[in-house]
């Protein structure tokens, strides 16, 4: 297990100075009782700001063991509000503080970085756009490491290379879809420390074009005399039958304009064959790599990117029910997500519950003493 537990980790050390964006003469509640409030009723099956109120109201008697609520339970109104008034910047630095105190990277770790709409999140008749949101999983812990919205009218290239910059990624591996990538970006994860596997598509021009010539020669001539490496996989199930092939290769000094691309030694290549129920299907897609030619690791790095629609989004849709969720005042849409990340990475960290993470967010609403436990990695309760 990644945690560690230290006074560092202390909700109020990584919680508690988040500016309150209410007038001091009207404050009947404390910021961080109401952020409090908002973990475990999400964490115990809460989805909107009037179930978190109705949470906090059945379970007053035993959140007062631990917070002061000298004026009650805050109402829905008032979450809310809080919630749309909070500058989300705020809440995702304490957040990913939070998991840097908590989290201990590991040397290799594999991050994969990709974004989600929250669909619901739009009034009818509204004209905003929908919220879009960016992720930072550790695909080795399970964890989401950190999270920032893309603005309006923007896309993801604008701030998957502020999230990198606000994390601690020295010594991971970070792979990411074509669209980041981006030399920019490419540039941002070397001074980080970390390493990256890029995906490619038509849209980058010649490079694209290079990696995919490249590699379609080298198989033409059956690599003979390419120094190269190669790694395939087979999986079965449901009717389903896939074969994967992994090749890399490290002369890049024949692309056109790999000197423009930071720290980039290694070319890669999946040719991926799905049979289902006797119909066919053959797929390649390219990448451009910061390691050396190892293929096992870039098989790795591209089998776990996937885990951030499979173990992430669509665990926050189905456990969580994110995209049914439609509040979307001000910036409550956005810190709601926040904190949704923080109930996941708690629920997350239990591995003795063998059920999935909606069972057990019914089972931190059942029962007080599990809730402890899974709170104990923020330091919220004492056991």
């Amino acid at each position: 297990m990644s945690y560690r537990i230290s006074p560092t980790a202390l909700i109020e050390t990584h919680f508690g100075n988040i500016r309150d964006p209410r007038a001091s003469h009207s404050i009947e509640h404390k910021l961080l009782d109401i952020l409090i409030i908002s973990i475990c009723g999400t964490i115990s099956g809460a989805n909107d700001f009037a179930a978190i109120a109705e949470y906090g109201k059945s379970k007053e008697n035993w959140l007062k063991t631990f917070l002061e609520l000298e004026n009650g339970i805050p109402s829905a109104d008032t979450f809310e509000r809080i919630f749309a008034r909070l500058k989300p910047i705020e809440l995702q630095k304490c957040f990913i503080g939070w998991m840097e105190a908590v989290h201990k990277i590991t040397d290799g770790e594999l991050l994969n970085i990709d974004g989600k709409t929250l669909r619901g999140a739009k009034e009818a008749g509204n004209s905003r756009s929908l919220i879009h949101m960016v992720s930072v999983w550790s695909a080795t812990q399970h964890l989401v490491l950190g999270q920032k919205q893309v603005h309006e009218k923007s896309n993801e290239i604008t701030v998957i290379s502020p999230l990198l910059e606000m994390l601690a990624i020295r010594g991971c591996l970070v792979s990411i879809d074509a669209m980041g990538c981006q030399k920019e970006i490419a540039k941002t994860i070397i001074e980080q420390g970390g390493d990256y596997v890029l995906a490619l598509k038509g849209n980058q021009g010649n490079l694209y074009d290079d990696v995919r010539q490249l590699f379609t020669s080298a198989r033409v001539q059956e690599f003979h005399n390419i120094e190269h490496q190669f790694h395939s996989t087979i999986e079965k199930g449901h009717g389903r039958i896939e074969k994967r092939a992994y090749w890399t290769m490290g002369n890049t000094e024949f692309l056109i304009g790999a000197e423009k691309w930071t720290g980039l030694k290694s070319i890669g290549m999946v040719e991926s064959e799905r049979n289902v129920q006797g119909v066919v299907s053959i797929e390649q897609r390219y990448y451009i790599l910061s390691i050396d030619s190892d293929v096992y690791r870039f098989s790795q790095a591209v089998r776990s990117h996937w885990s951030i629609e499979n173990q992430l989004h669509w665990i926050l849709d189905v456990a969580f029910d994110e995209d049914a969720s439609q509040c979307c005042r001000g910036y409550s849409a956005e810190n709601l997500a926040v904190i949704r990340h923080v109930g996941l990475n708690l629920l997350s960290r239990d591995k003795k519950t063998k059920v999935g993470v909606k069972t057990k967010r019914l089972k931190a609403g059942w029962d007080d003493n599990y809730l402890k436990d899974i709170l104990a990695a923020l330091n919220i309760v004492s056991l």
